[in-house]
């Protein structure tokens, strides 16, 4: 009875089987599935009839997967896992002597002792092979950077982190050593803060996410929370000095509530004996812009606001903008502050509108009074004298939403443009015109005058949202035997590109890749050419046994989306109607978290991604111009385009489990020798733990070491440690910055996608602190906390 109970399963999971492999082979897909079914059918129908030959259809059908696992993905045991795992227990099962015995008594044939010979003898090579895979992984790269530490870089962070990077130079870099490599693992917590901003689930966005990272200077901590308040507190204690609260504007059409960090500023000593100055005038400021388009000035040791800036405290960033629609105008990161001005970018709502966005303008204010003393907008790059009252900048131009850099000795101020929206979609692009010119565009300009320098453009004709989104990083460069001074700008689609920041030419080399230019919709047009820098973590191309999932089900769901897709072998697919795979989609291979620098070793520490995206236009009609678009599940698309020809659907390429479709790892970290350009290590980073699936309730209790989506940047130090948060299971991770080498680790009360910061105390201890409170869309745990550590 017991024996055709399991056929019966056994048979259900082959038709189930057949069905899914017949799909996936009619549309060119692997037959492999099918040969799988029928293997499954033959074994339950002789196991059905009590036929002991079951067992041996059945060993030799689990030599087949193993032959076949082994020539599609060789020994990476995190690809076995569809590939093996139902037939590697439905194998276990058949094995055990309940399951033989009855067969041999049918067949009148003494049963063997213990297992049958041929099914028994490969179960065990199976199990074999599965223990030993668990001690060993073909992905991580070894190596070892041996470059010596040159003490003579200053423009480094130090005892303080006064700004949003580090410094201005955007390293995120500290100079301090008491923690090393030898004794990171004697990390403690020395206190923990809670902002009490928690998201309401009802009023709040669902891209609500604190990814702050805490300043330490004029011995206090400084940060901001996803509704803009700002704290501070004490550096050795966490205990609040003050807190400054907004009113908060609870939206759920809010695109994203977030703020990555506040700035700070310093009259200078010849200001401050100054007895003509204003003895109402905050010596010390703390600046933050909004979500809500403000920039606030608060005095850095009380928080109340600073009566001389703008309007009391107050510069409204909607100003000269014309017409704005409700949420089209944010600002998210951290405002640059460089000598006396205070500059800002902005981030506008991606896709929302086919026309009418506000300008991308960047706009560089006065630290003391809030006077506009330049602006520069890429529709009129010529003119940067201040906007005169009762003009607006030009609309639907490209905007610059991450932090900025500057180069204070050189004058020069780094702005990484992206898009202009809407993203996905350029049939009404003017490929002559000055927003075309600065789409994508790395551009410098003189940090006194805003007069444009030169530019550089990071993506062609971007039709798949590859915003420049991480904060440049100067320094300086030995490359090939000589010194140079050298912009790093990391991009969405995986180049770091290297130039001279002085005049904007490729220090490692450039090539024009040829690209599709066929397809998408009527009317679009494509670049023929992309660049791809020497120095890229572009994804390798996707093939069908890149194809993922827990089940063979879920990976023949994810083979057929591929086969289904249109996928042209590199990032630049088109969309189209039909769906489009884009890879890397557009949460990019580098985000906001941009790369970490020590500049005195010349190392980069970076932590690329590696997802994949379907993008569907759709198609507008008359009737739906201005009318919100549903799912199938009744949930609106938020890349909408009201009143364009298209609007687009964007989602994970992921299974029915919530799963992504390619393998993992989706995470990585990668230290890069920049004398030579070489990457010397590679290592996944995260685990499955604390992960938020569809098929489990709660969250997933084990971490097994795939490799995680990191949001949020490094941190190093000239201890030769690596600190890094950001990965989607909640921990805080030290790392050997020579090897890569994991050197401790602890779980954070919440999701920590944020980039940590260090300082010294007044007690003379290294700290290390990280803002600890999930993001919306990684579907991290919630909180509120600000964490730090010191050594015991």
């Amino acid at each position: 009875m017991l024996n055709k109970l399991t056929s019966i399963v056994i048979a259900i999971i082959g038709i189930a089987m057949l069905y899914m492999g017949g799909q996936l082979l009619l549309i060119g897909g692997t037959p492999f599935y099918v040969v799988m079914a029928i293997g499954l059918l033959a074994t339950a129908i002789t196991l059905f009839r009590n036929k002991k030959i079951a067992l041996s259809i059945y060993a030799v059908l689990m030599w087949i997967v193993l032959l076949w696992t082994l020539y599609e993905v060789g020994f990476d045991k995190w690809q076995w896992i569809p590939r093996g795992d139902i037939i590697g227990l439905i194998g276990l099962w058949l094995a055990m002597p309940w399951v033989v015995r009855p067969l041999y008594r049918a067949a009148k044939v003494s049963p063997p002792r213990k297992f049958h010979p041929f099914l028994g003898t490969t179960v065990a090579v199976v199990i074999a092979l599965v223990i030993g895979l668990m001690f060993y992984d073909p992905y991580p790269q070894a190596g070892d950077i041996t470059t010596k530490r040159n003490t003579t870089e200053t423009d480094v962070a130090g005892n303080d982190w006064t700004a949003y990077g580090g410094t201005t130079n955007g390293l995120r870099f500290s100079t301090l050593n008491q923690i090393t490599k030898e004794n990171v693992n004697n990390l403690e917590v020395a206190w923990t803060y809670h902002t009490g901003d928690i998201r309401d689930a009802d009023k709040d966005a669902t891209e609500y996410t604190f990814e702050a990272t805490p300043l330490k200077v004029n011995n206090s901590v400084y940060f901001c929370t996803p509704h803009n308040e700002v704290h501070a507190l004490n550096p050795e204690t966490g205990e609040l000095k003050w807190k400054y609260q907004p009113a908060k504007d609870r939206s759920y059409l809010q695109q994203h509530q977030t703020c990555r960090g506040v700035s700070y500023y310093e009259a200078p000593a010849a200001e401050i004996n100054d007895t003509a100055a204003s003895p109402a005038m905050c010596r010390k400021r703390i600046f933050n812009a909004t979500t809500d388009a403000k920039l606030i000035a608060l005095d850095a040791d009380s928080g109340k606001l600073c009566a001389d800036f703008g309007n009391n405290g107050m510069v409204d960033l909607a100003a000269n903008m014309g017409t704005i629609r409700p949420h089209a105008l944010m600002q998210t990161a951290a405002p640059l502050v460089a000598g006396n001005l205070v500059i800002v970018g902005g981030s506008v709502m991606d896709n929302g509108y086919n026309s009418g966005n506000p300008s991308g303008v960047i706009r560089a204010y006065d630290v003391n009074s809030g006077r506009l003393v330049w602006n520069f907008d890429p529709a009129t790059p010529e003119n940067t004298q201040p906007i005169a009252n009762g003009e607006s900048y030009p609309q639907d131009t490209p905007v610059a939403w991450a932090t900025l850099s500057a180069d204070l000795k050189n004058g020069l101020v780094y702005v990484p443009f992206g898009n202009a929206s809407p993203d996905e979609l350029g049939i009404n692009r003017d490929a002559n015109s000055n927003t075309e010119k600065f789409r994508d565009t790395l551009v410098a300009l003189d940090l006194t005058t805003g007069a444009f320098k030169w530019r550089f453009q990071s993506s062609k004709n971007d039709l798949w949202d590859r915003d420049n989104p991480s904060q440049p990083s100067l320094l300086d460069i030995d490359y090939q035997g000589s010194k140079q001074p050298v912009v790093i700008l990391p991009t969405k689609t995986g180049n770091l590109f290297v130039l001279n920041r002085l005049t904007g030419q490729p220090v490692y080399p450039i090539n024009q890749v040829d690209v599709s230019t066929k397809g998408g919709v009527p009317g679009e047009k494509f670049s023929p050419t992309q660049p791809v820098s020497k120095l890229n973590f572009i994804p390798e191309p996707l093939s069908e046994k890149s194809m993922w999932g827990l089940t063979p089900f879920d990976q023949m769901a994810c083979r057929i989306d591929f086969k289904s897709l249109r996928y042209d072998g590199n990032p630049w697919t088109p969309a189209t109607e039909q769906g489009s795979i884009v890879f890397p989609g557009n949460i990019g291979v580098f985000n906001w978290g941009s790369v970490a620098i020590d500049p005195q070793r010349q190392i980069l520490i970076a932590s690329p991604v590696r997802l994949a995206y379907k993008y569907n236009l759709i198609k507008r009609t008359p009737e739906t111009a201005d009318k919100r678009l549903f799912t199938k599940e009744g949930t609106p698309y938020w890349n909408e385009n009201f009143d364009g020809d298209y609007a687009i659907h964007i989602q994970q390429m992921a299974s029915s489990l919530g799963i992504p479709c390619i393998a993992p790892p989706w995470g990585r970290m990668v230290g890069v020798d920049l004398t030579t350009g070489k990457t010397e290590w590679l290592r996944r980073v995260g685990t499955t733990k604390n992960l938020k699936t569809t098929f489990l309730p709660g969250r997933f209790p084990i971490g097994f070491p795939m490799g995680m989506v990191a949001h949020g940047g490094p941190l190093v130090t000239a201890g030769d440690v690596v600190f890094h948060g950001a990965t989607a299971d909640n921990f805080f991770r030290a790392y050997d910055i020579n090897s890569g080498k994991l050197l401790w680790q602890t779980e954070l009360p919440a999701g920590g996608q944020a980039t940590p910061s260090t300082y010294l105390g007044a007690d003379n201890k290294q700290y290390v602190v990280i803002a600890a409170g999930g993001h919306g869309s990684l579907g991290t745990k919630g909180g509120d906390a600000v964490v730090a550590y010191r050594l015991k």
